[in-house]
């Protein structure tokens, strides 16, 4: 079982570690690619986060925007994984 709250700030930390923005602007509920906080590319190095961090392998028919648009979306994928 994840820890939820440990996770979220995992993650978020991530994200704002490769964008550089601004912790104000990173919510649980941000829609991370509609906002253009991360690109394609950098979808790519969140799936290698995850996979280093949390050890979950993204398979090609999870790539899909509802799995990643959001640290929400992240956390409920990456439950759904365990």
């Amino acid at each position: 079982m994840l820890q939820v709250a440990a996770t979220k700030t995992k993650i978020r930390e991530y994200i704002l570690e490769s964008t550089f923005d601004d912790v104000e602007n990173i919510t649980d509920d941000t829609l991370i690619f509609e906002k253009g906080v991360l690109d394609s590319m950098g979808l790519l190095f969140l799936i290698e986060f995850l996979k280093e961090e949390f050890g979950v392998t993204t398979n090609d028919d999870e790539l899909v925007v509802e799995n990643f648009e959001s640290i929400n979306n992240i956390v409920a994928f990456l439950e759904s994984k365990q």
